[in-house]
């Protein structure tokens, strides 16, 4: 359990861009963004869980293609970030639902947070599906909290981030940045 927290709580594209877009957009306007984030990560933890065993033998092509992907991403979503401005300094971007739900398939952090939890924790342990779809539910609850607890940061930060936006934008950008690094180079 401590590997799921630690995944959930530290930075990563998810807690970024709930973190930028609460603080830009305000809670209304990235709820939408923030269900998708929950629901897709819902959805990976699934496809992760039922998928372990039958990708096991094509695992590492599956992660090495997913990381670079990954990473492409998570360059594009910094582009964007660096980009930003508060809603009121003209930015009409508009956070959805799909721009969350779509990040859950592409994001290397958390499929590798759900094969590694299913592989090395739960399947260890049972095989039975009342403990996987326990475990799908319990993943989910932690990694959605982690993003959340971003998003109120981003909140409560909101007046600041707003008279600081260009420098906090660049400093979230430059974090995307390193965690496409970190990903390429592990």
């Amino acid at each position: 359990m401590p590997y799921a927290f630690v995944t959930a709580f530290t930075p990563g594209p998810n807690n970024i861009l709930a973190l930028n877009s609460v603080s830009n957009y305000g809670w209304k306007r990235s709820r939408f963004m923030l269900a998708g984030i929950c629901s897709g990560f819902l959805c990976v933890m699934v496809v992760c869980a039922l998928g372990c065993f039958e990708l096991a033998q094509y695992l590492p092509a599956f992660v090495d293609l997913m990381k670079y992907v990954g990473a492409a991403y998570i360059l594009w979503l910094a582009l964007h970030v660096a980009r930003s401005k508060p809603s009121g300094a003209g930015e009409t971007e508009k956070t959805s639902f799909w721009k969350g739900f779509m990040l859950q398939f592409v994001n290397v952090k958390i499929i590798l947070y759900g094969l590694t939890v299913y592989t090395g924790y739960v399947l260890a342990v049972s095989q039975s599906p009342a403990y996987l779809l326990l475990s799908v539910i319990l993943s989910t609850v932690v990694g959605c909290a982690g993003t959340l607890t971003w998003a109120a940061v981003g909140g409560i930060l909101n007046r600041f981030i707003g008279k600081h936006y260009k420098g906090f934008n660049l400093s979230m950008a430059l974090l995307l940045v390193w965690c496409a690094v970190m990903l390429l180079v592990e």
